[in-house]
């Protein structure tokens, strides 16, 4: 993470929506969370203000969800966060901004899905309505999300180099394994599809143990169907993975192995922002370290219990 050097308040942002918004510069500001990426501040009762505070790149992925989402958002089960107003960069604030709808719920990295039977139908609806054949000038993923799987394979490699020097990893040969099965299965030949590309738990958000909302569009892109599959390692109870491959309903088998890959990655990278997180390193959610501990539980065990 990199720290933009601006600090957020209260105060700056109100100056923002008098300046560009004047019509919702009266509603009441309260901080929501500091993300990963964004700051989110309650705007009223029904909208947020996301402004980048912690990564150059955030800025731009807020630009791109402004552009794309609002197109998707309508035919989604479940609630996103719709933007609604686009703040431009500025002498008091030099990064791009907007406006949202609130969606209400608990992130998942510290409220996780219980209710098994439910939380898979849930995601698998949402990813089945999301993942329809995208326009030609959809853009690519960042960091090659939606890609080839073998794309991925030097950012694979030094996480889990990382891990397994930071002692994360039990048992090395069972997550080699499951990588190089993921890497071996057949490429994706259909069409490239909308993918959130970026679903770990804390981009989820639940109530009632189910899922209730997804939230952080920024990445949104076209490819790979299985980039987003992935999110069924990460984010569902134990022994549910069949059901909800079943409600999606359309993923081969290929797929789904090319699916264990990519959670694999994002299982090492939460792994990693969580040890951060406990030992209190800049940057780090201790939250994050939980789920991608039973992720990779699953995972190397995968092999034998789901084959596929």
């Amino acid at each position: 993470m990199t720290d933009t050097g601006h600090e957020i308040t209260a105060d700056l942002i109100g100056e923002l929506l008098r300046d560009q918004h004047p019509d919702l510069a009266s509603l009441p500001l309260t901080l929501g969370a500091r993300g990963w990426d964004n700051q989110l501040w309650r705007l009223g009762d029904d909208l947020v203000v996301r402004l980048p505070w912690a990564t150059e790149d955030a800025g731009a992925l807020l630009v791109k969800e402004h552009a794309l989402l609002p197109a998707v958002a309508p035919r989604l089960p479940l609630p996103t966060p719709v933007p609604q107003r686009l703040g431009k960069p500025s002498e008091r604030f030099p990064y791009p901004w907007i406006v949202t709808t609130w969606v209400p719920g608990k992130p998942a990295d510290r409220f996780p899905a219980t209710r098994g039977v439910e939380a898979a139908d849930a995601l698998a609806a949402f990813l089945k309505a999301l993942h329809q054949p995208a326009p030609d000038d959809v853009p690519a993923g960042r960091h090659r999300r939606g890609g080839p799987l073998a794309d991925s394979s030097e950012g694979f490699a030094r996480f889990l180099r990382e891990a397994t020097e930071r002692g994360l990893i039990p048992d090395l040969a069972a997550v080699r394994a499951v990588w190089e099965d993921a890497l071996a299965a057949p490429a994706w030949t259909g069409s490239a599809v909308w993918l959130h590309a970026d679903l770990h738990p804390a981009n989820l958000l639940t109530r009632d143990g189910t899922f209730c909302g997804v939230i952080d569009f920024g990445d949104m892109c076209a490819g790979d169907p299985a980039c987003d599959l992935a999110a069924c390692w990460m984010l569902l109870p134990d022994g549910v993975i069949d059901r909800f491959y079943q409600s999606y309903g359309t993923a081969d088998a290929a797929t789904m192995r090319r699916a264990r890959g990519w959670a694999l990655g994002k299982a090492l990278g939460c792994l990693l922002v969580g040890d951060d997180g406990v030992h209190g390193r800049r940057g780090g959610k201790a939250t994050w370290a939980p789920p991608a501990e039973a992720a990779l539980q699953r995972l190397t065990a995968s092999l034998t219990t789901h084959p596929a």
